[in-house]
């Protein structure tokens, strides 16, 4: 069988791969074809330049680039709110967003909430309501939230559940996430 026949029976490698005979990606020929660019941006105050291939997502950049691991890559296709952060103070699911779109931005991380060791208002709430448990979605949840306040959705629990609405908790943390929103509004004023 030649490789021709493996294509016609395999289908074609996806994310833009070129495989291997062996099956495994050939990363000389993925780097080869895959266009770069230079990406300017800010995150938590503090300036990267970075050179990212253009289908590099934001959420990849902030892991893989930047080292920040607190967004979270859970279902990589914008549907559980687990990478959010904020983009110029609008909340974003990174695994959406690609990096090259977020030139020039600014970008906030949970990483980037505290403050000379004092805790952010929401992250203080969190933790004073019992607002997650396994942990995984909570910087999300939390980024999430930071915006939610932000933009003025915590008029009463319904507006705050429905506003968060694209953060999932599979351990359904939901009231006591809705309560630290609440709590954090408040004190936030």
């Amino acid at each position: 069988m030649n490789n021709d026949s493996l294509t016609a029976v395999a289908g074609p490698a996806t994310d833009g791969e070129t495989i291997t005979a062996n099956g495994q990606p050939d990363p000389e020929m993925e780097t080869r074809f895959a266009p770069r660019r230079w990406t300017h941006v800010q995150i938590n105050g503090v300036e990267h330049s970075v050179n990212v291939e253009a289908r590099t997502t934001l959420l990849d950049l902030l892991r893989e680039q930047v080292q920040l691991t607190g967004a979270k890559k859970g279902c990589n296709r914008g549907e559980c709110g687990a990478c959010t952060v904020l983009m110029d103070n609008r909340r974003v699911n990174a695994c959406l967003v690609l990096a090259v779109s977020a030139d020039g931005k600014k970008i906030t991380t949970i990483e980037g909430l505290a403050s000379d060791g004092v805790l952010h208002p929401v992250q203080q709430a969190f933790i004073e309501h019992d607002a997650f448990q396994c942990g995984f979605c909570t910087c999300g949840q939390i980024m999430s939230a930071v915006g939610c306040i932000a933009e003025g959705h915590t008029g009463s629990n319904a507006e705050i559940r429905e506003w968060m609405s694209g953060n999932i908790c599979r351990c359904s943390a939901y009231p006591q996430i809705a309560a630290a929103v609440e709590a954090a509004a408040k004190e936030m004023g």
